[in-house]
């Protein structure tokens, strides 16, 4: 019994109030829309069907929660699903790659090959379209700059 509760030890998480969403630029919507965010957002279960939505959209799904509910559980949750997808995030260029291919190089320090990354920037121009996924080819993606923890 001591160790099945060793498992189930309080974290410091569990003594926190939680956090209520409060929009940065509220807009005026009718009566009818919802007023307050719905308690499935909550649910780890609701981030894991969003990503196997089977559309392709899911992941597009996880990438606008990830930059745009920072600093919310939302975010979290969001996160973990983009990593069980293998998304790992460079804190240096802020943001997501993914292998494409076996890299070419690996080392204790860094590996070197053709990555996946979620470009999140939106231009406004006709000629560099922003969130999306693109190719980038002879990456050195360094170990010091991935993020592997993640704190809830």
């Amino acid at each position: 019994m001591l160790e099945a509760a060793y498992y189930k030890i309080p974290q410091p998480k569990d003594s926190e109030r939680a956090r209520s969403y409060t929009p940065k630029h509220p807009a005026a919507t009718p009566a009818s829309y919802p007023q307050v965010q719905a308690p499935i957002v909550n649910n780890p279960a609701f981030w894991e069907r969003i990503s196997l939505d089977g559309y392709g959209t899911g992941t597009d799904t996880l990438f606008f929660a990830f930059y745009y509910q920072q600093n919310t559980y939302q975010q979290y949750l969001a996160a973990k699903e983009l990593k069980k997808q293998s998304w790992r995030y460079h804190r240096k260029y802020n943001t997501w790659f993914q292998r494409h291919e076996e890299p070419k190089i690996a080392t204790d320090e860094f590996e070197q090959g053709t990555y996946v990354y979620f470009d999140f920037h939106i231009a406004n121009d006709d000629h560099q379209h922003g969130w999306c996924q693109r190719i980038k080819t002879e990456f050195t993606f360094e170990y010091n700059y991935l993020e592997d923890e993640l704190i809830c």
